[in-house]
C-alpha cells in the first residue's frame, strides 16, 4: 500500500531540510567533494567516449585525468599569476585612465575645465574609487579564495574524489536508480532525464562556450599587444553565459583601453574592435548550436538570482551548487505546470465538458436513398 501523498510530502521535506542544515554547517568540508562531484560529471561523456573507443572504464579515467592534471599545472604556473599581475596593474592605472579622460574631454568640451563642474569632480571621483574599492576587492577576493579553498584540497582532496567518482560513475547512477521508489520511478528517471539534458545542454555546452571564448580573446588581445588583454579576456569568458552582455562589456572594455592605449594607431584599434567581432561570429554560428544545441536552457536572470541567492546564504559553496539546483528547480517546475494544466484545477467544468465530448459515441449514419434510375434497375433486375 502506497504511503499518502501527505506523508510524502512530510518525509520528502524532512529530507530537504536534513540537507540544507547539513550544507550550511559542512559547507567547507563538503566543498572538495562538490567540486570533485562537479568535475567528474563534467568528464563522464568524455570517459564514455572513449570507453566506445575500446578503452576500459579505468584506462578511460586514468588518461583524462594525467591530462586534467597537466592543464591545472599549467594554469597555475602560467595563467594565474599573469592574471594576478594585470588585475593588479589595471587597478593601480585606473587614476591615470581616468586622468587622460578628463584631459581629452576638456579639450573637446572646455566648458568642463570648471573646478566646481559636475562631471569633473565624478571623474575625479571615480578615478578614486576605483583605485581603492579596486585594490580591496581584488585582495579580498585572492584572500578568500585562498581561505576557502586551501593549496592542500586542489592538489590532494579534489584530484583524489575526481579520479573514484569518475571512475565509479555508471555504477553509483544504476545503485541509486534502484533505490527509486517503485511507485514513482518512471516519473523520477523522466525528470532526471530533463535535468541532465539541461545541465549537459546548457551548463556543459555554455561551460565550454565560456572557456573557448575566454581564451580566444585573451590569446587574441595580447598577441594584438593590448596591456590588460588576458584580464579582458577573463572577463569577456566569464560572463558571456549572458548573452550579448559578455561581448558588449568585453568588447566596451578592450576598445576603451586600446583608445587610451593606441590612440592615434586605428589600424590597432580597429584590430582589438574586430577580434571581438570575430568572437561574436564563432559563438553564434558555431561553438552555440554545436555545444549548446536546442537544449532548454536556464534563462540568465533566474541563473544569476540563484547564484546570488545560494551565494549569499551558503558562500562559496552555494555558488557551485546554484546551477544544478536551478536546472533542477526548474524542470520541476515545467513538471508542476503540465500536471496542473492536465488537472480539473485548471480545466473546470469546460475541461470536463470537452473531455466528455470526446468519448461519446457518434450518431449513426443514415442509409443513403438510392436515385430513382437504380430504383428503377433494381425492379427490372
Amino acid at each position: 500500500m502506497a504511503l499518502p501523498t501527505k506523508d510524502q510530502f512530510r518525509y520528502w521535506g524532512i529530507a530537504l531540510a536534513v540537507f540544507l542544515v547539513l550544507l550550511w554547517f559542512l559547507g567547507n568540508v563538503l566543498l572538495p567533494f562538490i567540486v570533485g562531484g562537479a568535475v567528474a560529471y563534467f568528464l563522464d561523456p568524455l570517459a564514455d567516449r572513449l570507453e566506445r573507443m575500446g578503452l576500459s572504464r579505468t584506462a578511460a579515467t586514468t588518461a583524462i585525468s594525467l591530462v586534467a592534471l597537466l592543464g591545472v599545472i599549467l594554469l597555475v604556473l602560467a595563467v594565474i599569476p599573469t592574471l594576478v599581475n594585470q588585475l593588479t596593474a589595471l587597478v593601480n592605472a585606473a587614476p591615470d585612465i581616468a586622468k587622460r579622460l578628463q584631459g581629452f574631454l576638456l579639450e573637446r568640451f572646455p566648458s568642463l575645465a570648471d573646478s566646481t563642474s559636475t562631471i569633473r569632480q565624478t571623474l575625479a571621483e571615480i578615478g578614486a574609487a576605483i583605485q581603492a574599492r579596486g585594490g580591496q576587492l581584488a585582495q579580498g577576493l585572492i584572500s578568500s579564495a585562498l581561505g576557502v579553498i586551501s593549496v592542500v584540497v586542489f592538489i590532494v582532496v579534489v584530484p583524489v574524489v575526481s579520479f573514484y567518482l569518475l571512475l565509479d560513475w555508471d555504477r553509483m547512477l544504476a545503485r541509486i536508480d534502484a533505490m527509486l521508489p517503485l511507485d514513482h520511478a518512471p516519473t523520477v528517471r523522466r525528470l532526471a532525464r530533463e535535468i541532465d539534458a539541461v545541465l549537459a545542454g546548457f551548463v556543459r555546452g555554455q561551460v565550454s562556450v565560456c572557456l573557448s571564448l575566454g581564451t580566444f580573446y585573451a590569446v587574441a588581445l595580447m598577441a594584438a599587444g593590448l596591456q590588460f588583454g588576458l584580464v579582458v579576456g577573463a572577463i569577456a569568458g566569464a560572463i558571456t553565459f549572458i548573452p550579448y552582455v559578455g561581448s558588449l562589456v568585453g568588447g566596451a572594455l578592450a576598445v576603451g583601453l586600446a583608445l587610451f592605449q593606441f590612440w592615434g594607431d586605428w589600424v590597432q584599434i580597429g584590430i582589438v574592435a574586430a577580434i571581438f567581432g570575430i568572437g561574436q561570429f564563432v559563438e553564434g554560428n558555431i561553438l552555440t548550436p554545436r555545444l549548446v544545441g536546442k537544449s532548454v536552457g536556464l534563462h540568465p536572470v533566474w541563473l544569476l538570482f540563484a547564484l546570488s541567492a545560494f551565494g549569499t546564504v551558503f558562500g562559496f559553496v552555494g555558488m557551485l551548487i546554484a546551477v544544478p539546483v536551478a536546472a533542477a528547480i526548474g524542470v520541476l517546475t515545467r513538471f508542476g505546470v503540465a500536471q496542473y494544466q492536465a488537472s480539473l484545477l485548471y480545466q473546470g467544468k469546460a475541461g470536463l465538458d470537452a473531455s466528455g465530448a470526446s468519448f461519446t459515441v457518434a450518431p449513426e449514419a443514415k442509409p443513403k436513398r438510392r436515385s430513382k434510375s437504380a430504383a428503377k434497375d433494381g425492379e427490372g433486375a
